[in-house]
């Protein structure tokens, strides 16, 4: 039989039963290698795709997951999230595996086109932040990757992974985005700092949704009107998350995390923060003088804001309340032209830091997925 017979694949999963021991009770998450392996635009190495169809996702040595194609219930591991994020890293890297440090294990994919000959790689980010090499590169495939981190102590113990215990279903392949057309790539590229050039490049939903008020409901929330660039701007898009990191809140919702709540509850909170630690919150809070009043968050917890300074909006200057370093100066353009700023990579601060890897090319990176009407 070739390499993708029934013969190669008793064998592997018998030799991974011999590092690890039999499978989990139950049976194992079903998978369309054909409807994955399309998606991918690759096929995948037998002995992986073996071990996966008879163990399913499985936590080894309580140190590593090998992850197969499933999505979780409530959120939580999606394969094809796990796929797009990770192989973003470095060209031609696929990754199959993730360790509870926070590590990725990919296959080199540009190694052969035989996908049975692709070695794996291993990514510490503790390394790279430590200035080592997070590259770790033992030259070999699967299996005997695998054998070599058993010698190196990895325990010899196995159980289902934990974020699938409640999944049987299939994995449905996500749509893939589509590329971005000349135009965009052009709009994206000339410079132009206006809503017009955002909207070239990012088309906005037909339908924005800003939430179930209207602006004079939110202006009486706040206390203020609101400077006409943001309300432009989200008249345009509506509520939604930029490149699944940026969240501008809904501007008429009425919900705990809509824009007018959540500028009020996160104001009063940060009084009582300063009260308690002002050499970490020195900033005013809305409705304070000069005080911040944040309209946008991102999914670390950095508020987007204006710092509130004089009685006409269209002055205040945008700042950013970074929830993991000190607050730096005011931002010194308008916000259309610091969101195409960050877009393009010119602009990497703390709490908007770089969206993509020195070798991509940042607009193939650009997304925004719009808040829907209930």
């Amino acid at each position: 039989m070739d390499a993708h017979g029934s013969t190669a694949d008793t064998g592997h999963v018998a030799a991974f039963a011999r590092l690890f021991g039999p499978p989990p009770e139950g049976p194992a998450i079903p998978v369309d290698w054909e409807a994955v392996e399309a998606w991918l635009g690759l096929s995948l190495p037998a002995d992986y795709k073996a071990i996966a169809t008879v163990y399913g996702p499985v936590d080894l040595g309580e140190l590593l997951w090998i992850q197969t194609p499933y999505a979780g219930t409530a959120g939580g591991f999606d394969y094809g999230r796990f796929v797009e994020d990770c192989r973003r890293m470095a060209p031609g890297v696929l990754p199959f595996g993730s360790t509870r440090t926070f590590g990725t294990l990919f296959w080199d994919t540009t190694a052969s086109d035989d996908p049975d000959a692709w070695p794996v790689l291993l990514h510490d980010p503790h390394a790279g932040r430590q200035g080592r090499d997070p590259w770790r590169r033992p030259g070999t495939t699967l299996l005997p990757t695998l054998a070599l981190l058993v010698d190196e102590g990895l325990a010899r113990t196995l159980a289902r992974s934990a974020l699938a215990e409640d999944v049987t279903a299939l994995w449905t392949p996500p749509p893939r985005r589509p590329a971005p057309t000349p135009a965009q790539r052009a709009a994206f590229t000339g410079g132009g700092t206006g809503l017009d050039t955002l909207t070239a490049v990012v088309p906005p939903p037909p339908e924005p949704y800003l939430g179930e008020r209207d602006w004079e409901w939110t202006y009486d929330q706040l206390g203020t009107v609101l400077p006409g660039e943001y309300v432009r701007l989200t008249e345009t898009y509506g509520g939604g998350v930029w490149c699944h990191w940026l969240r501008f809140h809904l501007p008429w919702g009425t919900g705990r995390h809509a824009f007018a709540p959540w500028a009020e509850w996160y104001c009063d909170n940060y009084r009582s923060l300063r009260a308690d630690h002002p050499q970490f919150h020195p900033l005013a809070a809305w409705p304070e003088p000069r005080g911040f009043l944040p309209f946008a968050s991102t999914i670390d917890g950095d508020q987007l804001g204006w710092l509130a300074e004089g009685d006409d909006p269209e002055t205040w200057p945008l700042l950013i309340d970074p929830r993991h370093a000190r607050v730096g100066p005011p931002l010194t353009g308008t916000l259309t032209e610091t969101l195409l700023a960050w877009l393009r990579g010119e602009l990497v601060v703390e709490g908007l830091p770089a969206l993509t890897y020195p070798h991509e090319e940042p607009i193939d990176q650009v997304t925004y997925q719009p808040r829907k009407a209930p």
